[in-house]
């Protein structure tokens, strides 16, 4: 028996195998799944607005684009042309309207059209603008302004600038026009704008 005895102890132990961590290998199965549930939605959304963002030269109702430039027209010397006001008396009151609120510069108003960022929204050629979020300048002012009970070109053109809301053109919604223009813009500059679209604008 002895000699049976020496035979165990001569022989090296064998290391017991390591268990592993139950903990470990669940942990790392929830850490996947966590990054996978994630990963997932998170691509679809990006592909979402990204495709349904991207305009693609159509105008949407649900995209809203807004533009603040803060800069100032510059000055020009040229003599602003004239304009006859119209005077209407109904009912013992009398109303004069020149047109959009004043006779402007045309050539002024090109440089507030490109100083608030106009070009980046509207159609315009005698901007060269291309933009596709808002009406076509070069038609919409006059066809709409024959749609909004005739009115005259520049004052609807006036109105669609200080609050764009009160006529809205067919295939676009409210709010895609900044409101801050009436209050952004001096009078000078307004009228300058008015009479640079009405210019441009086909009857």
């Amino acid at each position: 028996m002895r000699r049976r005895v020496a035979r165990l102890d001569s022989l090296s132990p064998v290391p017991r195998p390591r268990r592993k961590n139950p903990w470990t290998s669940t942990g790392e199965v929830l850490i996947w799944v966590l990054f996978t549930a994630l990963l997932f939605p998170a691509a679809f959304a990006g592909w979402a607005v990204g495709h349904y963002t991207s305009l693609g030269g159509k105008p949407s109702g649900t995209v809203v684009h807004t533009v603040t430039v803060a800069s100032s027209a510059p000055a020009t010397t040229a003599a602003a042309p004239t304009t006859s006001a119209a005077t209407t008396t109904s009912g013992g009151k009398t109303t004069t309207t020149s047109g959009g609120g004043g006779a402007g510069n045309a050539a002024a108003g090109k440089a507030v059209f490109a100083a608030n960022g106009c070009a980046s929204c509207h159609t315009f050629k005698p901007a060269g603008a291309t933009g596709t979020i808002g009406p076509n300048l070069d038609s919409a002012p006059s066809s709409d302004a024959k749609a909004d009970g005739n009115m005259a070109l520049a004052a609807f053109i006036k109105e669609s600038i200080v609050n764009p809301d009160a006529y809205i053109a067919k295939g676009y919604t409210k709010g895609i026009m900044p409101t801050t223009f009436g209050q952004s813009l001096s009078k000078s500059d307004l009228q300058n704008l008015v009479a640079f679209i009405a210019s441009g604008s086909s009857s």
